[in-house]
This record gives C-alpha cells, sequence and structure tokens, in this order.
C-alpha cells in the first residue's frame, strides 16, 4: 500500500463544522454577542473573581475528545463572562477606554474568516492596500498631512518601538549592520522623553539596546508638560559629554493626566540638533478629529517624524489596532526589511501610491492580521461626524463631571483637564500630611470600585496619589457619568 492510500484511509478525527454548522452556531455566537452587549451595564465593570479562579475551574490538559459546540459555548458564558473585566462597560472609567463598536466586532469575525497573513503584498493585496488606505484616512481625519505615510502595529508600545528603531537607523551609524556592541567609534545614544512619559517609551528604549541610561527624562511644568529649556539643556550636556542624541518623545495626552506637552518648541530644538522626533498621540491624537481641539492637541505634529495614534482607544476600533504615521517610511522600512529568498516577490519594486509594499518591511513581525479592516468598517459606519459628535459628548461629560468636582469644598481637582480624563482626589478637612490623603483615597477608590457599579483608576503625580476617570466609552451617557459621582460621593460618606 503506498503512503497516499494509507493516508486515504487514516480517519481524519473529528471533522470541521460543516457551512450549515457553521451557520447555526455562528448565529448563536452572535447571540451570545448581541445579548453580551444589551446587558454589559447590569454587570460589575470590574471583575469579581479572585486571582486563580477561571484557571481552577478549567481541566489541566485539553479533552482527548472533541467536544461539542453547545457545551463550548455555554463554558463562554458561564466560565469566560463572569470572570471578565468588561471594557465595554458604559461605567468603564478606568485607565484609557477601549470599547469596540458593533461594525468592528463584525469586522473581527470577517477577517478571521480571511484568515490571511498580510506579510507580503500577494499573500494579502486587499489587507496590504487596505491598510494603506485607511492610514491615510486616519491622518487626514486628525488634520495631518499627506506627507504622512502608515501601517497597523498591535499596540503603541510596538508603534513605538518602531519609530525609535528608525530614529536609530536615521542616525547613520550603521548600526543595523555593525550592531552596538565593542564598538569604540560609536557614541552611548540617547533618548529624551519627559517624566510623565508612557512606560513603554523606556521599554523601547531598553529593548533597542541603548540601556536605561539611554533613556533621560525631562521634567515637567506645573502642568505636566515637558519643559523645552530642560531638554535643550539636556542634549547639550549629552553633546558636550561626547554621547549621541538619537530620538525625543513628546506625548500629546499623557498616560496620568492627558497634558500636551509643548510639540512646536520640542520640534524647533530636534530640528536644529537633527533629532527624530516621535510624538506620543496614542490615546489622544484622535481628539485632533475635532477642529476646535485640532490647534491645542496637534500643534507643531505635522513636522513631527512619526505619530502614534491608537484607534482602539478613542476611536472604537476592537483591541488591538494602533497606527504609526510617519513622514519617513522609506527609513522605516531600512531598520528593518530583510527579505530572503523564499519571500522575494516580482511586485517589491514596484511603486504606485501604496506600491507593492510589503508590510513585513515595517516592523518586527511576519505574521500580521488584517487589522485594516475593523478600522475601515468602523470608519465608514460612523463616518466622520459621528465620530466627532461622540467625541464632542465626551468632552461635554467630563466638563459636567469636573464642575461637581469644583464646586464640592472637599474635593480638588489635580491637574488641568485638556481632554476628557479628571484626575482629582476627595481632601477631607483635617486630613493634611500626603500619606494620610493617600490611604484615605486609597480607601475611596477600593469601596468605588467594590460597589461595582463603576471602575476608576489612579494616578501619582508629583508624588500624590489621585484618583483618575476618563470618560470615553463608545456606550457612555450623561446617566453613568451620574452614577459615578453619586458612587464617588457616596464612598467619601461611607469612609469617613
Amino acid at each position: 500500500m503506498s503512503a497516499l492510500d494509507e493516508a486515504r484511509g487514516r480517519p481524519a478525527g473529528r471533522a470541521e463544522l460543516t457551512p450549515e454548522e457553521f451557520r447555526r452556531y455562528g448565529y448563536a455566537a452572535i447571540d451570545l454577542a448581541a445579548a453580551y452587549l444589551e446587558e454589559v451595564s447590569s454587570m460589575p465593570p470590574l471583575a469579581a473573581v479572585t486571582p486563580g479562579a477561571l484557571a481552577d475551574s478549567l481541566p489541566a490538559s485539553a479533552p482527548l475528545a472533541g467536544e461539542s459546540m453547545e457545551e463550548i459555548l455555554s463554558d463562554f458564558q458561564r466560565i469566560v463572562v463572569p470572570a471578565t473585566t468588561h471594557w465595554n462597560h458604559p461605567r468603564f472609567f478606568a485607565y484609557f477606554n477601549s470599547s469596540a463598536a458593533g461594525a468592528g466586532i463584525l469586522a473581527e469575525l470577517l477577517s478571521a474568516t480571511l484568515n490571511v497573513n498580510a506579510m507580503l503584498w500577494r499573500t494579502a493585496p486587499a489587507a496590504t492596500e487596505m491598510e494603506w488606505v485607511v492610514c491615510r484616512w486616519l491622518a487626514r481625519l486628525i488634520g495631518l498631512p499627506d506627507s504622512f505615510d502608515g501601517h497597523i502595529n498591535d499596540t503603541a508600545s510596538s508603534s513605538t518601538l518602531v519609530a525609535l528603531a528608525a530614529a536609530r537607523e536615521a542616525v547613520g551609524l550603521d548600526v543595523r549592520e555593525l550592531g552596538l556592541a565593542g564598538r569604540p567609534d560609536l557614541p552611548e545614544l540617547r533618548v529624551y522623553a519627559s517624566d510623565q512619559a508612557h512606560s513603554s517609551v523606556e521599554k523601547a528604549v531598553i529593548t533597542l539596546g541603548l540601556g536605561r541610561r539611554g533613556y533621560r527624562t525631562i521634567g515637567t511644568d506645573d502642568t505636566f508638560r515637558m519643559d523645552p529649556a530642560a531638554l535643550e539643556r539636556a542634549i547639550e550636556e549629552d553633546l558636550a559629554a561626547g554621547h549621541g542624541p538619537c530620538g525625543v518623545v513628546a506625548t500629546a495626552g499623557t498616560t496620568a493626566s492627558t497634558s500636551i506637552d509643548p510639540v512646536p518648541q520640542i520640534a524647533e530644538i530636534c530640528a536644529r540638533h537633527s533629532i527624530w522626533l516621535h510624538v506620543d498621540a496614542a490615546h489622544g491624537g484622535v481628539l485632533a478629529a475635532l477642529p476646535e481641539c485640532r490647534e491645542e492637541v496637534f500643534a507643531g505634529v505635522a513636522v513631527a517624524d512619526s505619530v502614534v495614534v491608537n484607534p482602539h482607544k478613542w476611536l472604537f476600533t476592537p483591541i488591538d489596532c494602533s497606527v504609526l504615521l510617519t513622514r519617513h517610511p522609506e527609513v522605516v522600512r531600512r531598520a528593518f526589511s530583510l527579505v530572503p529568498a523564499y519571500l522575494s516577490t516580482p511586485e517589491a519594486d514596484r511603486e504606485h501610491g501604496f506600491g507593492g509594499r510589503n508590510l513585513m518591511d515595517f516592523g518586527v513581525s511576519l505574521g500580521r492580521r488584517m487589522r485594516a479592516l475593523k478600522l475601515w468598517m468602523v470608519l465608514r459606519y460612523f463616518g466622520q461626524e459621528g465620530i466627532r459628535e461622540r467625541l464632542r459628548s465626551h468632552l461635554a461629560l467630563a466638563s459636567w463631571l469636573r464642575q461637581q468636582l469644583v464646586a464640592e469644598p472637599e474635593w480638588e481637582m489635580c491637574a488641568p483637564t485638556p481632554m476628557s480624563t479628571l484626575c482629582f482626589r476627595h481632601h477631607p478637612a483635617g486630613v493634611e500630611s500626603e500619606a494620610a490623603l493617600e490611604r484615605h483615597n486609597r480607601q475611596l477608590m477600593a469601596a468605588v470600585n467594590g460597589a461595582g457599579r463603576v471602575f476608576i483608576s489612579h494616578a501619582v503625580l508629583r508624588e500624590r496619589f489621585v484618583l483618575r476617570a476618563t470618560v470615553g466609552g463608545l456606550r457612555t451617557e450623561a446617566r453613568d457619568v451620574e452614577v459615578l459621582w453619586d458612587e464617588l460621593r457616596e464612598a467619601a460618606k461611607t469612609i469617613g
């Protein structure tokens, strides 16, 4: 018997779902998803489980024999949903909201159905060209010129890593070929960011081999914005010491308070010293879609070398979707492109707009999901004006909450509110030490979150522990912000 005959006679194991079965269970899964979105507001936004609870409820090994889809979908509802912190919840005010629009959820289904790997143009022509198109749509939505080209990564951590790798490449020290180790000709490279910058910037510096010593934090003013004079001094100190300034990361919407660094002044310094300027606008960049906010949020950003914006934050696109926009795609490609013979294609050298571009050339990943489809469907479904209406609604709701906090004598605002994130704390009469205030506000936060109606987070600003709430969920309405305010006041009364 030939090997082929033997293979024909071997049972194939459990059969794949037939189209009819897929349709039936697909309807059941959509029903589960629709019911979840309908009922999520009645669930606690913060998962009320202890570490290990879900893991302990599952068997130690995968089943030997396949199980029915009925059982699997039932267990999703019984086991997974109760152990989930619900980012889609209208009263999820912690961190930066990441709520998924229905159009994006459906796009994820269709993307998984196509199941393409967008490493080369020929392996995924639609995904490759759509990614180019939607990145330009986003750039135009937020007011950036057509000189910006873009591609999609998973998160801002990856986008920042790619941007700083391009910054290292742009220095022109042949690091790609010769590396960093054992080179007496190579100065110690430096990357600069404010003391309010996201931790992913420092992590990228470490990953790129520059070491923590290669990362310099720059002080901020009383509104938590980078001090350009301090940046200039740091650069001049490093130049005098023989070090090599490599990149500056400015932030348009810091993680703690959404402060906006003075990008025009920072850009002038970078231009004067020929340093790559990357702008982290992962959360706040979407706000530049509002013409009335664009100058405040994005002043000077058009001359940056790269910008990151995360549609999975304030643009209602299911996680993960992080857009890196750059005026120098050729530098990014130079930093990453590596084409073995088995990935060489005749389209790669043809340039016509999007060109025969291969997305594998613009980052570390070879395998790439079709992330562009969900952003395309979300932008088409809401349209530019629909997005702007929701952003304005969030700003108005945040403004209302700020008014309530300011009007109450025992509540104090701890940072400006340039976007829809509020940093505040409860400051009862007679409690003056920072240690006591921190204990009090930690207890208050635990009481609020423990009640199960809202979810807030915290930040530390100038060594002060503060409470933090972001209004940005797709399904968040006025009544949800009112519930938040009620819960804050009730908790303040309860803990005394």
